[in-house]
């Protein structure tokens, strides 16, 4: 018996519009009224995924920021925070990487100093607080990433500049853009352990949803893992099945509805 959903959003929940299938939310209603519990898993800020489910923020967890803050009910359960020291570090490493723009993802807000329109214009596709600063460096917040927004290709461009860091920080491309750099420990998938110990549910009765690279750990987390028809090959690979639908034709509740016998 499934117990426990988890949901990645962009590319997965969400299609390429960044809109949520009006279905969802009646599949949700049923589904957590008979005790299903719903996660949104992403990378994404947590003000924005607070914004994006305002309407039903009492009957579901939020995983934001790729598991480095987790809360329920405006309540904190988990933070795996990154030290201002190492921000730091990865800040300056980060400024020459070609082609780029830094993002430190604090947990009152974003922070940025480019002036790129371009890259605002996609930022706040992801950032609902995000401010501009004069140096990345000063910030004084407690800090849960350091992301790369990638003009080019984070998988081909950026990620090659990390990659001696992945067995000691968790270096995550979080699709074609984005480049995520976390503490070593922190991932959708850690954090859906911690979710699961919590609240006494098994990986036999969780469900999972990703389509990207910041989903890999998540995978290994539930044994009803799909990857989306649209996903990255290397999550197909590492997920147990993968979903009839994509992103843009509502992928995710065709499946759920399936699963539960909601058709």
């Amino acid at each position: 018996m499934i117990k426990l959903i988890a949901l990645d959003l962009d590319g997965t929940l969400l299609d390429d519009k960044k809109q949520i299938h009006p279905e969802f939310w009646e599949v949700h209603k049923r589904l957590t009224d008979s005790g299903v519990l719903f996660v949104a898993a992403s990378g994404r800020q947590y003000q924005t995924i607070h914004k994006q489910f305002e309407n039903i923020l009492d009957k579901l967890i939020i995983l934001a920021e790729n598991g480095t803050l987790v809360k329920y009910k405006n309540q904190e359960l988990f933070i795996n925070s990154l030290s201002l020291e190492k921000a730091r570090y990865f800040i300056e490493k980060g400024r020459k990487v070609p082609d780029t723009q830094i993002i430190l993802c604090g947990k009152t807000s974003a922070y940025v100093e480019s002036d790129s329109t371009l890259f605002w214009d996609d930022a706040a596709k992801y950032y609902e607080s995000i401010m501009k600063v004069k140096d990345l460096c000063e910030i004084d917040d407690t800090i849960l990433k350091v992301t790369l927004w990638d003009q080019s290709n984070a998988e081909q461009n950026a990620f090659p500049y990390f990659k001696s860091y992945v067995n000691d920080y968790k270096i995550a491309v979080a699709g074609d853009s984005w480049l995520d750099i976390t503490h070593q420990t922190a991932s959708k998938g850690t954090a859906i352990q911690k979710i699961q110990k919590k609240y006494n549910i098994s990986p036999q009765e969780t469900l999972v949803f990703g389509d990207y690279l910041n989903d890999f750990d998540m995978m290994g987390s539930g044994y009803f893992s799909y990857a989306m028809k649209n996903a990255h090959p290397k999550i197909k690979e590492t997920a147990r099945f993968t979903t009839r639908y994509d992103n843009n034709n509502n992928g995710v509740v065709e499946t759920i509805k399936e699963l539960f016998s909601m058709v």
